[in-house]
């Protein structure tokens, strides 16, 4: 199977959407009863993207339907919560995006903890952000870009998925490093921001290369850098925001598969196995490679590792950033 870079968002969407109530706790897979994959936020992502191949192939090897939900209230937080909440029975999951560690810290009354009130089943992929501006926008790369936010502090504008998201920290990364002030605009996820990008209605945004790159290749938006450590192997043309500006710098937004925290274990082993031989099916590492994708989909035990990395890690930024809870 072999598709162009760019069909990936069209292959995505051609996926349905609907919604399935969650079902008691005695089902188990392969029932014939819907699974449902929440993605707490709205379509055009990258998670949402990632979320719809995982659908379509996982109800392929399982023989029974799997649908996407999105549910991109409340900062990602609605549909986390549902997911919470839902019977422990395997019949719905939850894609969480990196951000989501931080949702108790950055965010008040939160009903729920990441880390007690969900089962990891794997974490899927690994995705650069790309910074990303304005075709008007006069800096050409990220070093001109912190010298004009030297000179005008404060008077930058940036568009986020929302407050706390991976967008919104990686730019506040960014930021305390580069020693610059600039302006969020936040956003219910990456799609109404990159539009408004698009418009000049905000100069920058660093969404994920599924929703930047397409833009990028199509010359409406310019590409001011990658945010990971190496150049990503889609587009190596883009050099790093640490080689172009900001040494040092690293940023990645991830995406990962959970059950609520009583799920057997017998149905979270499965699971695992059957999300693993999707993901590392070729031609499905094809489709996430091309728009910058990395599939991961290591064990539960390394997935609940690194959640509890990155937590530290966006806590120090965030409260180094003066990051308040809204």
């Amino acid at each position: 199977m072999t598709m162009k870079r760019g069909g990936w968002l069209a292959f995505c969407f051609a996926v349905s959407v609907s919604f399935s109530p969650a079902a008691p706790a005695s089902a188990q897979l392969g029932t014939g009863r819907t699974i449902t994959i929440v993605v707490p936020i709205g379509a055009g992502g990258g998670v949402d993207a990632t979320g719809r191949l995982i659908a379509e192939k996982l109800q392929e090897r399982l023989k029974q339907p799997v649908v996407v939900e999105n549910r991109p209230a409340g900062g990602g937080m609605v549909g986390t919560d549902s997911v919470a909440k839902a019977a422990p029975d395997g019949q719905t999951l939850l894609l969480m995006e990196s951000s989501a560690v931080l949702h108790k810290w950055l965010h008040k009354a939160v009903p729920y903890d990441v880390v007690v009130d969900f089962q990891p089943i794997a974490r899927v992929a690994i995705s650069p952000l790309i910074l990303i501006a304005n075709s008007s926008f006069a800096p050409n790369n990220a070093r001109e870009m912190i010298a004009l936010a030297k000179a005008r502090p404060g008077q930058l504008f940036y568009a986020s998925s929302g407050h706390g998201t991976s967008p919104h920290l990686s730019m506040e990364l960014f930021s305390l490093m580069a020693g610059i002030k600039m302006i969020q605009v936040p956003y219910k996820s990456s799609g109404p921001g990159v539009i408004d990008l698009l418009a000049g209605q905000v100069a920058l945004m660093a969404p994920s290369m599924i929703s930047g790159i397409p833009h990028v290749r199509s010359g409406k938006l310019r590409a001011l850098g990658v945010t990971t450590a190496q150049r990503s192997p889609s587009a190596p043309d883009i050099p790093t925001v640490a080689e172009s500006g900001v040494p040092g710098y690293e940023s990645a937004q991830w995406y990962g598969l959970l059950a609520p925290a009583a799920t057997p274990k017998d149905i979270l082993e499965k699971l695992h196995r059957e999300v693993t031989a999707v993901l590392f099916a070729p031609e499905h590492r094809e489709l996430l490679g091309a728009e910058g994708g990395i599939v991961v989909a290591g064990t539960p035990e390394a997935f609940t590792a690194v959640i509890r990395a990155e937590t530290a890690k966006w806590l120090r930024v965030a409260k180094d950033a003066g990051l308040k809870p809204e």
